[in-house]
């Protein structure tokens, strides 16, 4: 194992779990763990330091009704640590969900083996919870886009724009005060939004990464330009990767290749060199990305029932700057709120 990413992950475990989560000695905490992976034996070796009296349990060693089980004997505020090389299934729901509904904290880490060994110390280093740096930025971001009339995204000469607004900014940013659940998945650093008025977005931006469908990884590319009006991608470079078009072309079998999630990443440790592989920890990069096609549960739109949308292909935008109302908030890859 290697010993410099251990003491590295324990000591960001332990500032998640103190800091972000404000698990109490008198509270106590399981995790379910597997040893399908060597990153997901680090985490848990981390696990077992900062957390000397849970209980762990072998998720590959025990029963799925023996893993409700022992959920069900957590009471309320108490704290569950989900570590997983793929991700954990219990037939009828997703367990992060299933623990919320029971008012217990969590900490979920999922798809650890999509990123590969020369990528870990990334993962590791996502895992720091920069309290000075998440609770000012984010507020700060939140504000500055929550009264924003236009929103306009630049990547050399392509121009995207929102006019009318943006819906409410939500943030992943490790404070779950007055929020009905604490925790979520790890790594954090993210304000998202989305156009109040699909129809209002219009332009082009310059794409360097989408995700894999099929196996929800981050592909890297050069920069190909995607066109968007109305909210909708109309078109795309001609020497764009033909698999960007197929998945333009799958969403459109089912819903609209419409432009939803626009996330703005703040997680300073991952960078566009120095990613990781899997889509979920990808998405915090410090910078931008989209979502593409109808389903993103947070906001409610007319003409789109949550439960019937089907896609949400996160796409990575190439931003030089972004402004609200004319005032930059982002350049030259740091925030300026």
């Amino acid at each position: 194992m290697n010993n410099d990413l251990l003491k590295l992950a324990t000591k960001n475990v332990d500032d998640i779990i103190n800091i972000a989560i404000g698990h109490k000695p008198s509270e106590r905490a399981l995790v379910v763990y597997d040893m399908r992976y060597e990153l997901t034996n680090i985490l848990t070796e981390a696990y077992r330091t900062v957390l000397p009296n849970a209980r762990f349990v072998d998720f590959d060693t025990v029963s799925k009704e023996e893993v409700i089980s022992t959920f069900d004997e957590m009471h309320p505020n108490d704290l569950v640590v989900l570590i997983q090389s793929s991700n954990f299934l219990l037939d009828a729901f997703r367990i992060r969900l299933h623990l919320f509904n029971k008012k217990l904290k969590v900490i979920e880490h999922l798809h650890l083996h999509r990123n590969t060994e020369d990528v870990w110390d990334v993962y590791v280093n996502a895992l720091e919870y920069d309290i000075a740096w998440y609770r000012s930025i984010g507020p700060k971001l939140k504000a500055k886009l929550e009264d924003t009339k236009e929103l306009r995204i630049e990547s050399g000469d392509a121009v995207l724009t929102v006019t009318g607004g943006v819906e409410s900014p939500k943030l992943n940013i490790g404070d779950y005060t007055d929020m009905e659940n604490i925790g979520g998945t790890f790594p954090i650093g993210e304000v998202f939004t989305e156009a109040k008025d699909f129809a209002k977005m219009n332009g082009s931006f310059m794409c360097y990464g989408y995700a894999d469908t099929a196996a929800f990884t981050i592909g890297m590319h050069k920069p190909f330009r995607v066109d968007v009006k109305e909210g909708l991608i109309v078109s795309w470079q001609d020497d764009a990767p033909e698999s960007f078009g197929k998945i333009i072309e799958k969403i459109e079998e089912f819903e609209r290749p419409i432009v939803r999630e626009i996330g703005f990443g703040l997680n300073r440790a991952i960078t566009r060199l120095r990613y990781m592989q899997d889509i979920t920890a990808f998405e915090r990069i410090l910078g931008l990305h989209f979502s593409l096609g109808e389903k993103h549960s947070v906001y409610k739109k007319e003409g789109i029932t949550a439960h019937k949308a089907k896609f949400h292909v996160d796409v990575f935008p190439v931003v030089d700057r972004v402004l609200a109302d004319g005032e930059v908030i982002f350049e030259n890859g740091k925030y300026i709120v």
